[in-house]
C-alpha cells in the first residue's frame, strides 16, 4: 500500500494491501497526515529499538560478566549470539514477508523480540542469557526487513518516502549512539538488567500499537519459497558473520575462523548457482545487476563498516590514550548523536534537490574527508578535535545511510520490496560486522595504540573516498539529477 498526495493506491497485480485511510493532507501536499505519522512512529520505534540493542549492552559487558560468571573471552558471545541470527536470517525473513504478509511477520518478530528481551533480563546463568540474546537476534532479523518494506510500500517514491526514510535513518543512527550513552547511565544506576528490560518494555508498547495502524501487504501469487536458496544464503551469512566476529576478538589465526570463512564463501557461491537455475529464486540475479542495487549496496557496505571502525578506534583513543572516563567518552558520542539528528532533519531536502545518487556520492566523500580530519588529534590532547570531526563525519554518514536506502529501493516493485530492503539491512549488518576485524585489529596489535589508531584512520578514509569515486561513476551520479 502506498500514500500519495491525493489518495492511497489501490492494489496492483504485484501487491495486495489495505488503504487504512492513509492520505496526505491535501492534493499535492508533501505533509503527512496524523495517521500516517502514527504509522511512521510505530515503524521507526521498532527500528530504533533494534538499533538500541546493538549498542546498549556494550558498556555493561564487564559488569554482566561478573554477575553471570562469563569469562572475559566468553563475553564476545553476548554480541556474537545476537549478530549471528540477526544478520544470517534477514534475507530469508524479508522474502517470507513478501510472500505471506509483512504485517504478520512484523508482529511475530516484535513478540519474539519482546519475549527474548525478558528472558535476557531475567537470565540466571550464561546459557539463559545467551539464549535470550540469540532469540533477540532472530526477532531483529524479522523486524528489520519487514519494518523497512512496510515503510517503503506504505510511502511511495517521492517526497513522502524521502521524508519517511530520512526519519527512519536518523533514528537508526541515533539508536546506536544513544545506546552507548544510555547503557552506561542505566548500568551505573539500575544495573545491567535494566538495559534488557528497556527493550522488552519498548517491544510491548510497539506491539500494542501496531495491529490497528499498520496495513497488510504481500505478493498475491505466493510462489514457492526457494528452500535451497534459503539454506545456502542463510548458512553462508551465518558462517561469514561468525568468522568475522571471531576474528574481531581473536584475530585471523584460528583454524575455526578460516574454516568458517571458507565455508561461508563456498555456500554463497552455491547460493548464486542455485539462484541462476531455480524458477522462483529467493534473490533475483537480474535485480542484483541493476546499477542502483549493486552500487548502492556497495556504498552501504562501506559507509557502515568504515564508520563502525572509526567509532571503535576513537573509543580506544579517548579512553586509553587521553584517559577520558566512560562518561566523558559517552558525551563525545552524545554530541555525535545530536549532529546526526540535525543531519537527518535536512537530508531529505538535500536528496530532493540533488537526487539520491548525487547525495550518496557526496556523503561518502564527506565521511572520508572528515575521517581524515581525525588525524589532527594528538597523543596528549585532541578530544575537541575528535568530537567535531567525528560529529561532522557522522552527519555525512547519515546522509549516506538515507540516500543509499532510497537508491537501492527506488524503482523496485512492491512485490519485491521485502527482498530489496532485506538486501539493504543485510548489507548494513555485514558492514557493521566486518569493519572492526578488517581494520580495527591494526590498532590493537601494534606496539603503540596511538600509532595504530592513526594507521586505521588513514586506511579508513582512503577506502571511503575510493568508494565514493567508484559509486559515483557506477551510478552515473554526475549525469543524473534524480535518484
Amino acid at each position: 500500500m502506498a500514500i500519495d498526495s491525493q489518495t492511497a493506491t489501490t492494489p496492483t497485480p504485484t501487491t495486495t494491501s489495505r488503504t487504512n485511510g492513509l492520505r496526505a493532507e491535501a492534493p499535492g501536499s508533501e505533509r503527512l497526515t496524523g495517521r500516517a505519522k502514527l504509522v511512521l512512529f510505530v515503524l521507526c520505534a521498532a527500528q530504533f529499538m533494534v538499533a538500541l540493542d546493538f549498542s546498549v549492552l556494550n558498556v555493561a559487558l564487564p559488569v554482566l560478566g561478573k554477575d553471570l560468571g562469563l569469562s572475559r573471552s566468553a563475553l564476545q558471545w553476548a554480541v556474537t549470539a545476537f549478530a549471528l541470527p540477526s544478520g544470517g536470517f534477514l534475507l530469508l525473513f524479508g522474502r517470507i514477508a513478501d510472500l505471506y504478509g509483512r504485517k504478520k511477520l512484523f508482529l511475530l518478530g516484535l513478540a519474539l523480540f519482546g519475549a527474548a528481551s525478558l528472558l535476557a533480563t531475567l537470565a540466571w546463568d550464561p546459557a539463559s542469557f545467551l539464549a535470550g540474546r540469540a532469540l533477540q537476534g532472530l526477532g531483529a532479523a524479522v523486524i528489520v526487513p519487514t519494518g523497512m518494506s512496510l515503510l517503503t510500500t506504505t510511502f511511495p517514491e517521492g517526497p513522502l518516502r524521502d521524508k519517511a526514510v530520512g526519519i527512519s535513518g536518523t533514528l537508526l543512527s541515533l539508536g546506536f549512539t544513544i545506546g552507548m550513552v544510555l547503557g552506561g547511565v542505566m548500568t551505573d544506576t539500575l544495573g545491567w538488567r535494566s538495559t534488557m528490560g528497556l527493550l522488552s518494555v519498548t517491544a510491548v508498547i510497539v506491539f500494542a500499537l501496531a495491529p490497528g495502524l499498520l496495513p497488510e501487504s504481500r505478493t498475491p501469487d505466493r510462489p514457492r519459497l526457494d528452500v535451497p536458496g534459503a539454506v545456502t544464503v542463510t548458512g553462508g551469512l551465518l558462517a561469514l558473520i561468525y568468522s568475522l566476529s571471531s576474528a574481531a576478538q581473536r584475530g585471523f589465526g584460528g583454524v575455526d575462523v578460516w574454516g568458517t570463512l571458507l565455508a561461508g564463501l563456498v555456500l554463497l557461491v552455491a547460493f548464486a548457482v542455485v539462484e541462476s537455475k531455480t524458477p522462483a529464486p529467493l534473490v533475483s540475479l537480474p535485480m542484483l545487476k541493476r546499477r542502483t542495487i549493486a552500487w548502492g549496496n556497495l556504498a552501504g557496505l562501506v559507509t557502515f563498516s568504515m564508520m563502525s571502525t572509526v567509532i571503535f578506534v576513537l573509543t580506544l583513543y579517548l579512553q586509553e590514550t587521553l584517559g577520558l572516563s566512560s562518561f566523558r567518552t559517552g558525551l563525545v558520542f552524545g554530541v555525535q548523536g545530536v549532529a546526526s539528528a540535525f543531519a537527518g532533519s535536512f537530508a531529505p531536502k538535500v536528496i530532493g534537490r540533488f537526487g539520491a545518487r548525487r547525495t550518496l556520492t557526496g556523503s561518502l566523500f564527506g565521511q572520508g574527508l572528515f575521517t581524515a580530519a581525525l588525524l589532527a588529534v594528538g597523543a596528549d590532547s585532541g578530544a575537541l578535535v575528535a568530537t567535531v570531526a567525528v560529529s561532522v563525519a557522522s552527519m555525512f554518514h547519515l546522509g549516506a545511510i538515507i540516500s543509499y536506502g532510497l537508491t537501492v529501493t527506488s524503482g523496485v516493485p512492491d512485490a519485491e520490496q521485502g527482498l530489496a530492503t532485506g538486501l539493504v539491512t543485510t548489507t548494513q549488518q555485514v558492514g557493521l560486522t566486518i569493519g572492526i576485524p578488517l581494520l580495527g585489529v591494526l590498532a590493537t596489535t601494534q606496539t603503540s595504540l596511538f600509532g595504530g589508531v592513526r594507521t586505521v584512520l588513514v586506511a579508513d578514509a582512503a577506502i571511503v573516498v575510493a568508494a565514493a569515486v567508484l559509486v559515483g561513476v557506477g551510478l552515473g551520479a554526475g549525469r543524473t539529477r534524480k535518484a
